[in-house]
């Protein structure tokens, strides 16, 4: 074959090996979380219940343009060291695990009536062990894009933390993590292979079906677990807080206490549309990257 351009992807086994799967979630995940790194740091920033008005945002334009115009356009991207830094490997170890359960399980078996419990089952175990590995960096890319954060280095965030509320507070924000990423993997996953068979029945190759099937499985599983995202914020960032109730809660149930007090039912829609709009073009650009990643290591 002369490029990439002509290889037939779906015609590869469905399991092109535990290291072909690894290494290509590794680049589609660091692909997903560079490119869309300013929304996400938007969606922080109107997560977080602020005690400064400068730090309350409207909306993702009245965010944008306040945040470019008083601190910089850099003050988007802080943080994104720590995203790289851990999403290569946590997706290599979310890709790896989901093919080879969803192969173990019989998820590829075209036609089984198996496949919707092996595709859900996969993620979910996909998502347990990546979140695992994640979480530290989460911690550590919110902490430093919050408004008026002092960390410029990732590295240098990670030792203030340790050493200030210590080895558990990268991982407070753990049980609320898998609550909400175990059912966002099992929808995104399970959706995006039944858009991908029913828009791409043949099997030969097609990005625009990645780039759909992908966008859509982001889109519905992203507003689902919103709730429970503005709860992982505020576990996550509660050390950058002045408020003393924020900053010593210990788990999920405070956080969704603190939200319905505070803000009631629309507190847990927090962020809803920067996370959309990051879920959508993002998981896109990671189907998309991972099955074309995929293919080009397989045939090299």
């Amino acid at each position: 074959m002369d490029g990439v351009g002509e290889i037939e992807y779906e015609g590869l086994p469905p399991n092109a090996g535990l290291g072909v799967n690894m290494m290509a979630g590794a680049l589609a995940g660091i692909t997903e979380h560079a490119v869309m790194f300013p929304v996400d740091s938007i969606k922080t920033r109107m997560q977080v219940f602020a005690t400064s008005p400068a730090a309350v945002y409207t909306g993702i334009g009245n965010a944008f343009t306040r945040i470019s115009s008083t601190e910089g356009m850099r003050a988007l991207w802080r943080g994104v060291s720590s995203v790289i830094m851990g999403a290569g490997p946590a997706h290599a170890v979310h890709f790896g695990a989901y093919e080879a359960v969803k192969e173990m399980m019989g998820g590829n078996v075209q036609g089984s009536q198996n496949q919707w419990i092996a595709t859900s089952l996969a993620g979910a175990c996909a998502t347990v062990a990546s979140d695992a590995l994640m979480n530290p960096f989460d911690v550590i890319k919110q902490r430093m894009q919050v408004h008026e954060s002092q960390f410029r280095s990732a590295f240098t965030c990670a030792q203030t933390v340790y050493r200030t509320e210590g080895l558990s507070a990268f991982y407070v924000s753990y049980p609320t993590t898998l609550t909400m990423t175990v059912p966002f993997t099992a929808v995104q996953f399970t959706v995006y292979e039944q858009i991908k068979s029913f828009l791409n029945p043949s099997g030969v190759y097609s990005p625009v079906t990645h780039i759909v099937s992908g966008g859509l499985a982001g889109a519905v599983a992203g507003a689902v677990t919103t709730p429970l995202d503005v709860a992982k914020t505020l576990l996550q960032t509660r050390g950058t807080s002045t408020d003393t109730e924020i900053r010593y809660a210990s788990g999920m149930k405070d956080a969704f206490r603190i939200i319905w007090e505070r803000d009631g039912l629309k507190g847990f829609a927090r962020g809803l549309t920067p996370r959309v709009l990051t879920f959508m073009p993002s998981n896109a650009l990671c189907w998309l990257s991972y099955e074309f990643f995929k293919a080009a290591i397989r045939t090299d």
